[in-house]
């Protein structure tokens, strides 16, 4: 296929150049409706492009025209059978997946430490999570990916399961082993599903970790518009059909079932021309993010009191690979928070991160960064250290993960069970109906169906002390929460 093509914005130009007389949606009628300032900024090219969809220019829900093409390109470029895009982001991709395999009752092995959308997904579904522990870094404070043996386990004792779900990368940047867990959830004859949100850039490069499509997986939720180029909240999801483990008509009614009707032809023709950006110069613009970032990476490394990780801590199975753009600096040796550190940055150099956490901050180096840029960013970093590292007095924080919760009751019927709110400090044993995360990177620390233990409460208690972003439950200063009645047994 002719990779330099983009048909979907090719169509969208040629519409806009012919001027039509427009008596539908959007409102703005190519701008002229819109607030003068917000028009004066976005541009009336913007505008003119920012359509619905009318017969020229395809329907996303039902494409048979431009969309169809741009798609079919977009499969070709990321090595899938069929490729949809997605204007609701990763997380309505994600969605789709489960929704395309699970139905109430069905089982879906996936790792503790998914994004919420994955336990949305759950819900919407009705499915039963079998949750297998991902592997603690007790020195940096994260999780990793889980391992084939305890995949392994997983389908030994739910054969019955309809989906392996696996985070590659994860938010950090770390991969197991993928290809194995494909091929041993292939051999019980379970599908397997790849959160793929931080891993664009890995279909078009050797030195990246493998792709979902290359090790064999059935489906995976790709963020383009994370590292590879297009608007926020412009995602695709890739389908693998050789195996006959899904069935693409269903993905798309699925797809179809979870997306607004007026689809954003700005987002839609930013994944187009994005993947003609990466089928292209994909090995190229890769290459230059990758030798930033290791740059970065070993200047991070000679600064006292900082800690970058890099290929050192490959060699385990949750360990297999890593994406070296990920910049994850480890602080707790300067007696900081991951927090204090954003907002010093922002503060002093107005810089901004990824995330921060309890122990590190989160540094996404993408074809979008310049040397100057990482200089900057390096130079902050020396000056942060230099007032707070001491040789002759370590300040470190005690590091933390509590252990996974007992799922008590399948999430759905916990987020619709009958509930009653009590102070979240004396929750301890009590059932949860709710969310609690911290965001980014979105992975739950407590969902509906779990038993709070007093680890939790520490846990969360600590992160909204320190200012950490935990959200999730109704009462946003977590004062309270949202549990599962307890019904007085009859004598």
């Amino acid at each position: 296929m002719n990779q330099s093509n983009t048909p979907l914005f090719t169509a969208l130009k040629k519409h806009a150049q012919s001027n039509p007389v427009q008596f539908h949606i959007p409102g703005h009628k190519k701008g002229v409706g819109a607030d003068p300032e917000f028009r004066e900024f976005m541009g009336d090219n913007a505008f003119s492009i920012d359509m619905i969809n009318i017969a020229p220019l395809d329907d996303l829900h039902q494409p048979t025209g431009v969309i169809e093409e741009a798609q079919k390109l977009a499969a070709d470029a990321f090595g899938a059978d069929y490729t949809y895009y997605s204007v609701q982001g990763t997380s309505g991709a994600i969605i789709t997946m489960i929704m395309s395999i699970c139905l109430p009752g069905d089982k879906i092995i996936v790792p503790r430490n998914v994004h919420k959308s994955i336990m949305s997904a759950i819900i919407f579904a009705g499915a039963k999570p079998v949750f297998i522990s991902p592997v603690s870094d007790e020195n940096l404070g994260i999780h990793h990916g889980v391992t084939t043996k305890s995949v392994r386990r997983a389908l030994e004792r739910h054969p019955d399961a309809k989906g392996v779900l696996v985070i590659n990368p994860t938010y950090y940047g770390v991969c197991a082993d993928l290809k194995e867990i494909v091929d041993l959830a292939h051999s019980y004859n379970v599908p397997v599903l790849v959160d793929e949100a931080h891993g664009v850039l890995i279909h078009f490069h050797p030195d990246l970790p493998m792709s979902a499509m290359e090790a064999g997986a059935d489906m995976s939720a790709t963020s383009v518009h994370k590292l590879g180029g297009s608007l926020t909240q412009s995602s695709i999801l890739n389908v693998n059909t050789k195996n006959g483990y899904v069935n693409p008509q269903r993905v798309q009614t699925i797809f179809s079932m979870l997306t607004t009707t007026s689809t954003s032809y700005l987002l839609l023709a930013s994944l187009d021309t994005s993947r003609r950006n990466l089928a292209l110069n994909g090995h190229e613009i890769a290459q230059r993010a990758l030798d930033l970032a290791e740059y970065c990476r070993s200047e991070v490394n000679k600064i006292e009191g900082l800690y970058c990780f890099g290929s050192e801590i490959l060699g385990t199975e949750a360990t297999y690979d890593y994406d070296p753009t990920k910049i994850t600096v480890h602080i707790r040796h300067l007696g900081l928070t991951g927090y204090d550190v954003e907002n010093w940055l922002r503060d002093h150099y107005n810089i901004e991160v990824e995330l921060s956490d309890m122990y590190n901050i989160l540094c996404l180096v993408t074809p979008g960064d310049t040397k100057e840029e990482i200089e900057i960013l390096l130079k902050a970093l020396r000056e942060l250290a230099s007032l707070h590292y001491s040789t002759g007095q370590e300040h470190e924080l005690v590091v933390k993960i509590p252990d996974i919760p007992q799922l008590s009751l399948i999430p759905r019927d916990a987020f619709y069970g009958d509930t009653e709110i009590v102070p979240f400090k004396e929750s301890a044993g009590r059932i949860i109906a709710e969310f609690i995360y911290v965001y980014p990177p979105g992975i739950p620390i407590l969902l509906p169906g779990e038993v709070i233990s007093q680890d939790n409460i520490d846990y969360i208690v600590d992160h909204v002390e320190v200012g950490l972003p935990v959200k999730g439950p109704e009462d946003r200063t977590v004062h309270q929460v949202k549990v599962i009645v307890e019904t007085d047994a009859i004598s």
